[in-house]
């Protein structure tokens, strides 16, 4: 009896999570982004409230688009979270587009920090 249980709930929770997936997909494919991008634009977003301040909409997603370049465009050396060069140069690059688009409008260091941190972890830990 314990085996089917678990079997049961095991079932069911690949079926949540199979509409969960279908519908963060849903999500960003009606926000005119790709999948990294809405993590970014994600991240942004949960910036933004947890420091309580506002962000208009359409720049968030412009932002995220534009922070996903940034991103790629370092992590394209196979051992760039690794060499505190080209990390510095994603934080040098990552701060410049934040202040080109008033990201964020208020100035507070944890907000950069917690980008750069999540930027870092998005790319190193980014399934190919």
């Amino acid at each position: 009896m314990l085996v089917s249980d678990v079997l049961e709930d095991f079932t069911d929770e690949i079926i949540d999570l199979y509409h969960a997936l279908r519908k963060e997909k849903e999500s960003f494919g009606e926000l005119g982004v790709d999948f990294e991008e809405k993590a970014f634009y994600d991240i942004l977003k949960a910036l933004a409230s947890k420091y309580d301040f506002s962000y208009p909409e359409d720049q968030l997603l412009h932002l995220a688009k534009e922070v996903k370049r940034v991103v790629d465009d370092k992590a394209r050396y196979t051992d760039w979270s690794h060499r505190d060069d080209i990390k510095a140069e994603l934080k040098a690059d990552l701060i410049i587009t934040l202040a080109e688009n008033d990201y964020p409008p208020v100035d507070r260091d944890e907000v950069y920090k917690e980008i750069f941190e999540q930027a870092e972890n998005f790319k190193r830990f980014q399934v190919a």
